[in-house]
């Protein structure tokens, strides 16, 4: 008689238990598809285990605690000099922990990466299409992560009470305070008692590795068990439709290429936090609020909101005795919130406008989407001209500018700049759809002039791949809608309501330009030409 592999008991055990076999088969047969694009959220993922396991690291050295010491580790400049014990753990880190300056440095650069693949990943499923039914659930999960991403970015970098981080707390403490009527109330319950207090660095500490990441985790697994659950999206092409999916298994050839992927991804922030240096806090100095530095900057997904701060103008109000500072309420708290809370609603209000809740597997070329598309790249030009704004005074002075001039070019410029992005935005779109029309109905150009027996001379066309042909073909253009006539069959005045008014013009605009794709009788006469 043969003798069982040792792993048969355990393995039995737990199909009896929790058919893990069929799970288990099932699973494995799952097919994605193979596109470059598809593995910026896979960026994300492992990006994220890289600071779980630096972060984990630090956890060891790190001391959250704004108690004062006298510094008197390796670092001869600040030798003799008062720092809270978080600053001077974090010199530790970096001086005297064997690895410890690269373990940090990787940590940085791969929380830069984690927010940097989140955004990039959602303006992917954004030019797309990917958020539409069924994955509407996705795309809000996506959201709720990179406002955490941008939290525990937050988070870490103000726990080493460097001046650097001792400023963008500063920052932060004034937008609380900016909160109408509560925001005093917040800002003692936020730092216990006055800035900075003492509590500050330990509470943002329990954020930092325990509550923010536990909630990233948890929707991270949500998220992977959406999209093994749902079919995945797959761009267009020779036999991919909305019920299907055209691509390679888990086993074994995706998993070898994603683990793989996790190596270079790794590798990638382990160079760089070796090689790139982020973050000197031995530059900055410790915390201390009569002082200020120049030449440093926030990292990117905070940049945004200092230069939305910096464009606004010092507006404020006093009601019945109450002050209502809008210069730090509306760039920080109204902003953000209007941002994020369109962001999250996107895929609804699309799906409303367009009228369209079919189910869709299959993702849009950008170009088939104008006004999707040029709305997307306002908003990414709106974002931009912030960012460039948070670092005004760096740019006034390496380029001799007047920073006045420079607020002003940014005021402007969030108002011109998007509309501008906009509207070249979509005429490109459009310019791109008729240029793809083109190539459907005569062919590719190859340069080679033939002259017919007329005397005419033409330029000779090949015809396009099938898969081309399929990916530049496979599109709809709904027509826009149109209002009711005022009454209807019998004579009586019809009554549509506001909203419905709204909806329907909203829609014209959404789809009022459009290029028709080839209709029916141009392809089958483009089939019989190339046949």
């Amino acid at each position: 008689m043969n003798a069982k592999p040792r792993l048969a008991g355990p393995a039995e055990f737990l199909d009896e238990r929790v058919s893990l076999a069929s799970l288990t088969r099932h699973n494995l047969r799952k097919v994605f598809p193979d596109h470059w694009s598809f593995l910026l959220g896979e960026i994300a993922l492992y990006s994220f285990v890289v600071l779980l396991l630096s972060g984990t690291f630090l956890t060891f050295f790190f001391k959250p605690s704004m108690a004062e010491v006298v510094y008197q580790g390796s670092y001869v400049p600040l030798r003799g000099i008062p720092v809270s014990e978080a600053y001077a753990s974090t010199l530790d880190i970096s001086f005297d922990v064997r690895a410890g300056l690269l373990m940090r440095q990787i940590h940085h650069w791969s929380a830069l990466l984690f927010v940097t693949a989140i955004s990039v990943h959602l303006l992917r499923i954004f030019f797309t299409g990917a958020f539409r039914k069924p994955r509407e659930l996705n795309w809000l999960i996506g959201v709720v992560m990179l406002i955490l991403a941008v939290l525990e970015g937050f988070a870490g970098y103000s726990l080493p009470d460097d001046l650097l981080s001792g400023m963008g707390l500063r920052i932060a403490a004034g937008i609380v305070l900016s909160i109408p009527i509560v925001g005093t109330y917040l800002h003692f319950m936020i730092f216990g008692g006055e800035f900075p207090g003492t509590e500050i660095i330990p509470r943002l500490y329990i954020a930092h590795v325990l509550l923010v990441p536990a909630l990233l985790l948890a929707l991270i697994t949500v998220h992977l068990m959406l999209i093994v659950y749902q079919k995945h999206t797959q761009f267009p092409g020779p036999g991919r439709t909305d019920r299907n999916v055209v691509g390679l298994p888990l086993l074994p050839v995706y998993t070898a290429k994603a683990g793989g992927f996790f190596f270079v991804v790794f590798g990638v922030c382990a160079l760089l936090g070796g090689m790139v240096q982020i973050n000197p806090i031995w530059a900055y100095g410790p915390y201390n609020p009569v002082d200020a530095t120049t030449d440093a900057q926030p990292d990117w997904y905070i940049g945004w909101l200092e230069g939305a701060l910096r464009a606004m103008p010092g507006w404020e109000f006093t009601v019945f005795g109450w002050t209502f500072p809008m210069s730090a309420f509306i760039p920080a708290i109204l902003l953000p919130g209007l941002m994020f809370t369109l962001l999250a609603l996107y895929p609804f209000i699309e799906a409303w406008i367009t009228g369209d809740h079919r189910e869709h597997n299959v993702l849009d070329r950008p170009r088939n989407r104008p006004t999707r598309t040029a709305i997307g790249v306002a908003a990414i030009t709106f974002f931009t001209v912030l960012i460039i704004n948070g670092g005004n005074d760096v740019i006034a002075a390496d380029f001799d500018l007047s920073l006045n001039q420079i607020t002003w070019f940014t005021r402007i410029g969030l108002v011109v700049l998007p509309l501008i992005a906009f509207f070249v935005t979509r005429a490109a779109c459009l310019g791109l759809q008729a240029r793809d029309r083109e190539r459907l109905l005569h062919g590719e150009e190859t340069g080679v002039i033939k002259r017919l027996p007329s005397g005419e001379y033409v330029e000779v066309h090949t015809p396009l791949p099938a898969a081309t042909r399929y990916a530049l073909s496979n599109y709809e253009a709904p027509k826009p809608l149109e209002l009711p006539s005022p009454v209807d069959e019998n004579g009586v005045r019809r009554q549509v309501s506001h909203t419905e008014r709204v909806r329907v013009r909203l829609n014209q605009w959404w789809y009022g330009r459009r290029v028709e794709p080839p209709s029916a009788e141009e392809q089958r006469q483009i089939t019989r030409r190339e046949g």
